[in-house]
């Protein structure tokens, strides 16, 4: 077993994993760590505790120790220096004529590297503006091309449902999100109401589809031939999450609403009704 504890970074849902040696940390506390990038300062997302070797790099890097004001001082003052950067690249973009779009900057807390995120529609040649930007910084410089969905990520917001970008608050990674995905959780196929900020499909739609996947076991599905407490019928509207459905009965036009727990499925229950629903051509573009 190894002994682990959790660090996040600023505008990152993944936690990283550390040796904290014998020291104690509580969640919330601030740390220096040594990264692939550099010297930096995080957050501790979770206690100290063991995990199986096998889920754990070989090259567990230690948590060097834990922040005090001095630190947190300079965290602070990179802030800042950060902001500066951002409108100093801006102009040298300007001057080089570039087709790109610089999303944000991040010193190492040591600051012995500085990276610059852009977003752009293809390649860009950028040997020249690094070389304006190390003759102003005097230290190393790194560009990094993100995707939309890392720009989002990186400038953080409030979703439609009025929370923060999952994205920015605890996913991890971002993972594949297809409309299949909105059609078995009986979302309106639009772009408007199953788009995120970012223009793709809502990442909600994928974790909270293992959900969705447990419920449907447990209620039929629309066109699905039932027994109910007062006979056979087909369904004709369920829903998942409040677990129950509604029935059209055999030889009558009403429609009784069931516990899922109620009814049986019948063999041969499909009926045909489960037709392919019309999705958006613009559908294709958000996935």
């Amino acid at each position: 077993m190894a002994r682990i504890v959790g660090v996040k970074f600023r505008g990152a849902g993944k936690s990283y994993y550390f040796d904290p040696g014998e020291e104690t940390y509580k969640r919330g506390d601030k740390v220096i760590v040594e990264t692939a990038r550099g010297m930096e300062l995080g957050d501790v997302s979770f206690p100290p505790c063991e995990i199986d070797d096998s889920k754990v790099r070989d090259d567990l890097k230690p948590v060097i120790r834990r922040a005090n004001k001095d630190d947190e001082a300079v965290f602070q003052e990179n802030l800042i220096d950060e902001k500066r950067a951002y409108n100093i690249c801006l102009d040298k973009i300007r001057v080089h004529e570039l087709d790109m779009n610089l999303i944000g900057v991040q010193y190492t807390f040591d600051r012995k590297k500085i990276t610059f995120y852009f977003t752009a529609d293809q390649r860009v040649d950028f040997r020249e503006l690094v070389k304006d930007l190390a003759s102003v910084f005097h230290t190393r410089i790194e560009l990094r091309q993100i995707g939309i969905r890392d720009e989002c990520r990186m400038l953080g917001g409030v979703g439609v449902c009025g929370r923060e970008f999952c994205c920015s608050g605890f996913l991890p990674d971002f993972q594949t999100v297809t409309i299949k995905m909105a059609k078995e959780q009986g979302k309106t196929l639009s772009p408007t109401k199953i788009s995120g900020s970012c223009g793709r499909l809502m990442c909600c739609l994928k974790y909270e589809q293992d959900m969705y996947d447990e419920l449907v076991k447990l209620t039929p599905s629309n066109g699905t031939k039932v027994s109910t407490p007062d006979g056979t019928g087909v369904v004709v509207d369920a829903n998942v999450l409040m677990g129950n459905a509604k029935v059209r009965l055999d030889g009558s036009e009403a429609v009784r609403s069931y516990s899922s727990s109620s009814l049986k499925r019948l063999s041969g229950w499909k009926n045909g009704k489960d037709a392919e629903e019309t999705v958006d051509p613009e559908l294709a573009d958000l996935s």
